[in-house]
C-alpha cells in the first residue's frame, strides 16, 4: 500500500522504477496532502530513472550526509545542535530552491535571539553544507552566497608580571602550581589539567601534547623551563597517572570559584583562564621571540592567529626598520633642497632626483 496511517500521521511507501524502496513520513495528518507528496515523489523518481534528471535532494538529505561525513570533527556535537535548530526553517526544503534571502532571514532570526558571532556559526554551517552539496556531492548547480555578520576583533587580554604575583598570592597552593605551569608553557586549560606523567620527560626537560588532544589536531612539543620543571617536581608522587591533582584526585576544572575570587582579591578584572595563554605569548613577543617560533611553540596552525601579537614587539621591529636607515646613512648628509637642486657626488655616491625617485 502506497499510503498508510501511523499514529495520526500519513506515511509513504513505494518502489521506484530502479527498484529502490522509498519509505518516509508525509509529516501530515491530512490524506490529500500526503497523496500530493506521494505523487510528487513518485513522478520525480520516474523522471530521474527514465529521463536522467538529477534527483531533488532536500536539506534533510544534506544534513544527514554532512553529519555522517563529518563525524570526526571536534565540533560534531555542536553541528548536531545547530542542525536541530535549523530544522524548523529548512526541514524538507529542496536544496536547489533555498535562496540567499531565506538564509539571511534565518541569520536575522538567530541574531535577534543571541549575538552576531553566534548567528555566524549557524550561517557558516549552512554555507559549508550548501558548498559541499554543490562542489563535492554535485547535488546542486550553484550554492547561494551567504553573508556573515561583521565581528569585532577581540582585544588580546594579558597581565603584567606584577599582576601575576598578586594573583598567585591569592590562589590556593594546588591552583597556584597549575597557573604557573600554564604561564611557563602556554598550554590551553584542557591540556594542562589533563596532563599525564606519560607525556612528561623531566630528565630531557620536555613534554608533549598528542594530536588528538590538541585543538589544531597536531602534536605539540613543549620545552620545559626551570619554572616548569620545578612545578612538575612538586607534583611527583601525588598521583600515578595525572600530574595535577587536588586531595589525591585529578583536577577536572581550573576555572573555579576559587580562581574567580582570587582574581577579584587581586584586583584583576576582565580576565579569563585562557588569557594566561595570551599572557605567555605576549611576554615572549615583547622580549624578542620571533612570531614563527611562537607559532611552533604554541601549536597554532595558521600564522593569522599569532599576528594578533605582532603589535607587542615594536622594539624588535624597529631593529629591522633601522636597516634601511643604515643603508641610506651616507646619502642623508645634505638638505633635501640641496640634494634635489642637481647632481652631487659625496663619498662616491651620486645623488640625483631620478635616483631618489627610484
Amino acid at each position: 500500500m502506497s499510503l498508510y496511517k501511523r499514529k495520526s500521521v500519513w506515511w509513504i511507501d513505494f518502489t521506484t522504477p530502479s527498484g529502490e524502496r522509498i519509505r518516509r513520513s508525509a509529516e501530515t495528518g491530512i490524506k490529500i496532502e500526503a497523496q500530493h507528496l506521494h505523487d510528487q515523489l513518485k513522478a520525480e523518481a520516474w523522471r530521474v530513472q527514465k529521463l536522467g534528471e538529477r534527483p531533488k535532494y532536500t536539506w534533510d538529505d544534506a544534513g544527514y550526509r554532512w553529519l555522517t561525513e563529518m563525524a570526526h570533527k571536534r565540533t560534531h556535537d555542536d553541528d548536531v545542535q545547530r542542525l536541530k535548530w535549523l530544522q524548523q526553517f529548512l526541514r524538507g526544503r529542496v536544496l536547489a530552491e533555498i535562496t540567499r534571502d531565506q538564509i539571511a532571514a534565518i541569520g536575522a532570526r538567530k541574531m535577534a535571539q543571541t549575538s552576531g558571532p553566534t548567528a555566524n556559526r549557524y550561517l557558516a554551517l549552512i554555507r559549508a553544507i550548501m558548498r559541499k552539496a554543490c562542489f563535492e556531492w554535485e547535488w546542486i548547480d550553484k550554492a547561494p552566497k551567504v553573508k556573515l555578520y561583521r565581528e569585532a576583533r577581540r582585544r588580546i587580554r594579558w597581565i603584567t608580571p606584577e599582576e601575576v604575583r598578586l594573583l598567585l598570592a591569592e590562589l590556593p597552593v594546588h591552583q597556584r602550581d597549575v597557573v604557573m605551569f600554564a604561564l611557563a608553557t602556554g598550554l590551553r586549560q584542557g591540556n594542562v589539567i589533563g596532563l599525564c606523567w606519560s607525556q612528561v620527560d623531566i630528565a630531557r626537560r620536555t613534554a608533549w601534547i598528542h594530536g588528538d588532544q590538541a585543538k589544531g589536531k597536531e602534536d605539540i612539543h613543549v620545552s620545559l623551563s626551570d619554572l616548569a620543571v620545578d612545578v612538575l617536581t612538586r607534583q611527583k608522587g601525588k598521583h600515578p597517572e595525572r600530574v595535577f591533582t587536588y586531595c589525591g584526585r585529578p583536577l577536572h576544572q581550573a576555572n573555579t570559584e576559587a580562581w574567580r575570587n582570587a582574581l577579584k582579591r587581586a584586583g584583576i578584572a576582565n580576565f579569563r583562564w585562557h588569557d594566561l595563554r595570551h599572557t605567555w605569548a605576549s611576554w615572549l613577543v615583547q622580549n624578542g621571540t620571533p612570531l614563527y617560533d611562537l607559532q611552533e611553540m604554541g601549536g597554532w596552525k595558521s600564522v593569522e592567529m599569532i599576528r594578533r601579537y605582532a603589535h607587542l614587539a615594536p622594539a624588535q621591529m624597529a631593529k629591522h626598520a633601522a636597516i634601511v636607515g643604515s643603508l641610506l646613512h651616507d646619502t642623508n648628509t645634505a638638505q633635501p633642497s640641496e640634494k634635489l637642486a642637481g647632481p652631487e657626488t659625496k663619498k662616491g655616491v651620486t645623488i640625483t632626483r631620478n635616483s631618489l625617485i627610484r
